[in-house]
């Protein structure tokens, strides 16, 4: 670990023979110089310059929010399961997936969109249920924050780095794991409550280095109203997950062996810490208390862990959410080919398209660089190979 002193609070870094971009380390001191961030802040090793607050870091603060800081992808996490599949014949997989969970994007979003139910299935309806009371707490409060696509969209895996894949662990055993989170519900809440708090900066005549660190303190109405937002966002994210998990299980005739293992790592938690109650806010970071299972997955051809989180205070109990990005998606567009994809993803099943370039292995760091800086905070329980990769 390092520490870096500021003129706020500490940082503490796990990022030994990772590369941090400029960019990122200043937003860091940004966040650490707020007077309400506290003890430290933990940046774990897959880190990137973000919206707001950096990708990779865990934001523990007093008594406020920072709603960007938490995100869009309001509780975006994984999903993962062991089956007990003998083997696997991954085009078959691949087609079976495919045509289980809407995934994707067309028609903006909109009516016919390939990325939602037309028309939903009763579970997905049975689910939406269990929601619904939270849903209408929100809403009532917030009616812009209703959106129609709650109920197509659950259930469904969205675009960019999202994906279901099938894995080998080094056993050869099969494992399903995806990743995905609150969709465009999730989306509008998160953009909703930050453009909220840059209205409540101006109200107050606070000025920030960095408009989008703009927070909400404890107290406020719409410091409570962001808090039932949020945490009903992440019961849809999770239940989204869930969703998924069982399409999926069912389309490969998958029993499992185990319980699924669920994590969030776009979301904001009440937890204590050094002897003080926080709202500890991890973008892009995994809860890794004493003996909690966590996953880590590397890029579509790299490789993914199942890991156990061990306790470490210094890092507020966190790891890293995966591989981080190496580069925009913008330069990945440019830098690589369809060849140069094909051969990095070789032996996964998966798409092989200009349109799936800006997730290539090669526009992430190396997993394997991330999980040797931080061999403190966690213990590699499996390590799985993707077999099957599929992304909207």
């Amino acid at each position: 670990m390092q520490r870096i002193e500021t003129r706020g609070a500490p940082i503490n870094l796990w990022v030994d023979g990772v590369p941090v971009e400029p960019a990122a380390m200043e937003q860091l001191k940004n966040t650490a110089a707020l007077p309400f961030v506290w003890p430290h802040l933990a940046v774990m090793p897959d880190c990137q310059f973000g919206m707001g607050a950096t990708v990779g870091s865990v934001v523990p603060t007093l008594g406020c929010i920072i709603p960007a800081a938490v995100g869009v992808d309001i509780g975006c996490g994984m999903s993962a399961v062991l089956t007990d599949l003998k083997e696997v014949d991954a085009q078959k997989a691949f087609k079976a997936i495919s045509a289980a969970v809407p995934h994707g994007r067309s028609h903006d979003g909109q009516e016919g969109d390939k990325g939602a139910w037309h028309p939903a299935p009763e579970n997905v309806h049975s689910a939406w249920v269990q929601l619904l009371e939270g849903y209408h707490v929100v809403v009532d409060r917030h009616p812009r924050l209703d959106h129609p696509f709650h109920l197509p969209q659950l259930g469904t895996l969205g675009t960019g780095n999202h994906f279901i894949e099938v894995s080998l662990d080094e056993d050869h055993r099969v494992w399903v794991v995806l990743h995905s989170g609150s969709r465009g519900p999730g989306n509008r809440i998160g953009t909703y409550f930050i453009k909220l708090a840059k209205e409540a900066m101006e109200k107050w005549h606070i000025k920030l280095v960095d408009p989008n660190l703009a927070y909400l303190p404890q107290g406020e109405s719409l410091f409570t109203d962001y808090l039932a937002a949020v945490h009903w966002a992440q019961r849809y994210a999770k239940t989204n997950r869930q969703l998924m998990m069982d399409a999926v299980l069912d389309a490969l005739g998958a029993p499992t062996t185990m319980d699924s293992i669920d994590c969030h790592h776009n979301y904001v938690a009440q937890e204590r810490h050094f002897g003080k109650d926080l709202f500890v806010t991890r973008k892009g970071a995994v809860s890794a208390k004493l003996g909690e299972w966590g996953i880590i997955p590397g890029s579509m051809g790299a490789k993914s862990f199942i890991v156990k989180g061990k306790g470490n205070r210094e890092s507020l109990t966190s790891c890293s959410h995966g591989a981080g990005r190496a580069m925009s998606r913008t330069r990945a567009l440019k830098e690589f080919t369809v060849a140069d994809h094909a051969k990095a993803t070789e032996g996964v099943v998966c798409r092989k398209d200009a349109e799936v370039l800006d997730e290539t292995p090669g526009a992430y760091k190396s997993i394997d660089a991330v999980m040797a800086a931080q061999t403190d905070l966690v213990e590699v329980v499996h390590t799985l190979k993707q077999v099957v990769s599929v992304k909207g």
